[in-house]
């Protein structure tokens, strides 16, 4: 319980300090916030629980992949947000555009040889 404690509190240490950074320098917070440092933290929790090499690399190969859908988010809201769109509605549009997208991925992705 303690190992899942701490590395919520990482985790969430490095979030706030990107959100912080943000609210002074938005294009240094943006920086922060694009690296992958969930899928870092992520891939060395799950080398600590379960070292395997073939684990890590289906695991890092499907993070490319998902990493993608993702990506059209960070266009769609800030064109929303600056046509006047409230934040809400932004994130939302944003949230089920990278949803779609995923369902998208998940689907196509097997058809074209992607171990998912």
């Amino acid at each position: 319980m303690l190992y899942l404690a701490a590395k919520a509190v990482i985790s969430g240490v490095l979030i706030a300090v990107a959100a912080t950074l943000a609210k002074r320098h938005p294009g240094f917070g943006a920086l922060i916030a694009s690296l992958p440092l969930v899928s870092i933290m992520g891939m060395i929790w799950l080398w600590q629980d379960k070292p395997d090499p073939e684990n890590m690399a289906a695991h890092a190969s499907a993070t490319f992949w998902y990493v993608l859908p993702s990506l059209p988010m960070f266009l769609l809201m800030p064109l929303l947000l600056r046509q006047g769109a409230g934040f809400g509605l932004s994130l939302l549009a944003g949230c089920v555009l990278t949803v779609i997208l995923y369902a998208a991925m998940t689907w196509l992705g097997p058809r074209f040889g992607l171990e998912l």
